[in-house]
């Protein structure tokens, strides 16, 4: 540790506090070459004790980000995904320009005084609903995280993606805002052998799932809004299907139908897609909703470089569809050995919970990895115990739910780099 000194004066005005500090110190910028995503870029004067401040209201009344916070989602080559920086992310709570995105057919716009929402089937009241109608209901507030299924499903069989962003980019967590769904169906009533629905978003691969009726009738909801504001175009604007727990996939997105049947519809999206191959019998599990209990470390992880040795704090995230993480275990040894982080609150069913453990490096190679637990007392699988119940699949269709712990290889030059366990 090194000291300061004792008085405002010396503080501030000091350029020893510069020196003490060394490299940890970086000096105002005042020249920005790209002004990035959601900021707006000012002129940085050399000490802002000496001129005001801008106005109020400069940005149009809605907040920006500082010029110089980069972090964005990473698009991958197709354009149908983008991932989260969790590597960046404090806390739990994803900003809502941040959260992971994934389409079939692109982000449509719509108009929410037109848009609709129809319950009919296997109802005794087929009605349509408008977002204001929507509105009307008694509302709820959740904080949850969302996952989509393919998270992960390149790593399975090697290390392929370099940092966290890529690897588990595609989970991120919100507050989500809206009605019950079962308060939606005890108006237009049930007939005797609803079973199932099947729903249906407005986008143009008109993405539709089957969801059971007993999902429906506990915690699924009709969202509108995300983090207090209306929901983003890029999460469904104007309402979504939203299914705690649940594969990302089955929350559909534009929601403009839900069709109560006596039997699920077997979709293309739950049929040849979103389905569990088990290799070693050349058959699928389909229905394979739950997102089960998974962790990784956001830092250390790829692509970053620690210093040198010394104390540093092992800090990731952990969630499990199933309810609250009960424990979450770090291995600083390649799995030899594990020991207790601790859990921040607040620890949420179905939410993403901040864990920490305090390591000091001795600066030789290490591989570290965490290993999340839930209430129910299911354990994040190796990658090997995946392989074995399910098989190889070295390529060919993604390996959905793949929830292995993941490793981070720490090199003696303090270079972090994704590994594959042996």
């Amino acid at each position: 540790m090194f000291a300061l000194e004792p008085t405002r004066r010396g503080l501030l005005g000091n350029a020893g506090l510069v020196a003490a500090v060394g490299a940890t110190v970086m000096l105002p910028r005042t020249t920005f070459a790209k002004t990035p995503p959601g900021a707006v870029e000012f002129q940085v004067p050399e000490d802002p004790t000496k001129e005001p401040g801008r106005l109020m209201g400069v940005d149009g009344g809605y907040g920006s980000r500082s010029q110089f916070e980069t972090d964005v989602r990473w698009v991958n080559p197709t354009r149908t995904a983008s991932f989260t920086p969790l590597q960046a992310s404090y806390g739990t709570i994803t900003p809502s320009g941040l959260h992971y995105e994934r389409h079939h057919a692109g982000i449509p716009n719509i108009d929410p005084a037109r848009h609709r929402l129809i319950i009919h089937g296997m109802v005794d009241r087929p009605i349509r609903y408008s977002l204001a109608d929507l509105k009307r209901f008694p509302t709820v507030s959740r904080t949850y995280f969302l996952e989509c299924s393919g998270s992960s499903g390149s790593e399975i069989m090697k290390a392929r993606e370099p940092t966290v962003q890529r690897t588990h980019g595609l989970v991120s967590t919100s507050e989500w805002t809206g009605v019950p769904l079962s308060t939606l169906l005890k108006q237009t009533g049930l007939t005797p052998g609803a079973a199932w629905v099947l729903a249906e978003g407005s986008d143009a691969a008109v993405m539709t799932r089957s969801v059971p009726i007993d999902k429906c009738l506990s915690d699924a909801l009709i969202v509108f809004a995300q983090n207090g504001e209306a929901i983003r175009p890029e999460q469904g604007y104007p309402m979504r299907l939203f299914l705690p727990g649940w594969e990302g996939n089955i929350s559909i997105k534009w929601l403009r139908r839900l069709e109560v049947s006596d039997k699920p519809f077997y979709t293309r999206e739950e049929t040849s897609k979103y389905t569990d191959l088990i290799t070693t019998t050349g058959k699928a599990r389909i229905f394979t909703f739950t997102m089960e209990a998974k962790s990784v470390i956001t830092f250390p992880s790829g692509e970053m470089n620690l210093p040198g040795a010394g104390f540093y704090e092992i800090t990731g995230l952990a969630w499990s569809g199933r309810g609250q993480i009960a424990r979450v275990e770090i291995s600083t040894d390649g799995g030899k050995s594990w020991s207790l982080a601790a859990l921040q609150d607040p620890v949420l069913p179905i939410c993403q919970t901040r864990f920490r453990f305090p390591w000091i490096w001795d600066g030789t190679p290490a591989i570290i990895q965490s290993r999340a637990t839930d209430e129910t007392g299911y354990t994040q699988p190796t990658h090997q115990q995946l392989v074995d119940e399910r098989g190889p699949l070295e390529s060919g269709p993604l390996f959905y739910h793949m929830n292995a712990i993941q490793s981070w290889s720490i090199s003696a030059d303090g270079s972090v780099k994704n590994a594959h366990p042996a």
